[in-house]
């Protein structure tokens, strides 16, 4: 096993295995995965900071098993911020909290190519920072389809006085923000809203749109994932890489860029490779920035 040792800010961390091909149809080495997230790394901290980070790790690469992680694997580094939080069954368990490069780094040195995090932060586990609306193509629809529910979602939400942002999920579909921060909002609040848009969506686009989660109602049509509104549930960060046959990263989007796209007809337009994703968040730099602060309640519908 070859190994390298760095030092960032100070702290010593042994890296391994940077030669390993983790995307073997694209060519891109655990060493590339490294080189991403340290260039990323000023984008998408800010979103991870102080979230149960939830592992999803592929130390074979993308194209073999792979395994989910929640708690933070006993060997972290004394250094590795953690914190206690309460598992879906009440048990305590200490997760990792992703708040510097070094431990950016760590993770990714585990072949942990997905960086999943809940809707709120581990110190006030139950008051979700925001609202999300999970828009999932099912067999027949593609992320075409969920741009125009999208773009609907983000006029309804407006007439609402709701400002929304928007991300690619790096996969078949995209992600739709509503910031709160409010320390007043719960997870039922934000869950009842969602599904209760989700239903108005259903009942005025019923060829387009389903709230019902079984599969065979998505046939054609995007499925509005309401349930996400969950303190059980997490999210796959903004800029986390995705474990495709490419290095595709979920990426947000300026609606007028989302407008464009629909108008292309070419999905895979909206895919974002590592590069690309580099080169537009030091563009532009990032377009989620607001969601982290921007203050909003929700109206009773």
């Amino acid at each position: 096993m070859s190994r390298k040792v760095v030092e960032i800010a100070e702290r010593r961390l042994s890296l391994s295995n940077l030669e390993k091909d983790l995307y073997p149809s694209y060519g891109f080495t655990k060493a590339h995965v490294l080189e991403y997230y340290g260039r990323i790394a000023g984008f998408i901290l800010p979103h991870l900071q102080d979230r149960a980070l939830t592992l999803k790790r592929y130390p074979e690469g993308v194209e073999k098993a792979f395994f989910f992680e929640k708690r933070c694997p006993s060997h972290h580094p004394a250094w590795a911020k953690t914190a206690e939080i309460r598992g879906d069954n009440g048990e305590r368990m200490t997760v990792c909290l992703v708040n510097d490069l070094e431990t950016l780094i760590w993770v990714a040195n585990l072949a942990s190519l997905e960086l999943h995090v809940p809707l709120a932060r581990a110190g006030s586990p139950e008051t979700p920072d925001s609202l999300v609306f999970d828009l999932d193509p099912g067999e027949q629809a593609d992320i075409l389809h969920c741009a125009r529910v999208a773009l609907i979602l983000r006029d309804l939400l407006s007439r609402l006085r709701l400002t929304t942002y928007v991300k690619t999920s790096g996969q078949k579909g995209l992600h739709v923000y509503v910031p709160l921060n409010c320390k007043e909002t719960t997870f039922e609040d934000t869950k009842t809203f969602s599904k209760a848009v989700a239903v108005i969506m259903q009942k005025n686009y019923p060829d387009l749109v389903t709230a019902k989660m079984a599969k065979e109602h998505r046939k054609a049509k995007v499925f509005i994932n309401w349930s996400q509104n969950d303190a059980s549930k997490t999210m796959i960060c903004v800029y986390s890489l995705r474990a495709r046959e490419k290095p595709t990263v979920s990426f947000p989007l300026a609606w007028g860029e989302l407008e464009n796209l629909a108008g292309r007809r070419d999905p895979e337009k909206f895919q974002i490779i590592h590069a690309e994703a580099i080169h537009r968040a030091e563009t532009m730099g990032d377009l989620f920035r607001e969601v982290l602060v921007k203050k909003q309640r929700l109206p009773h519908l």
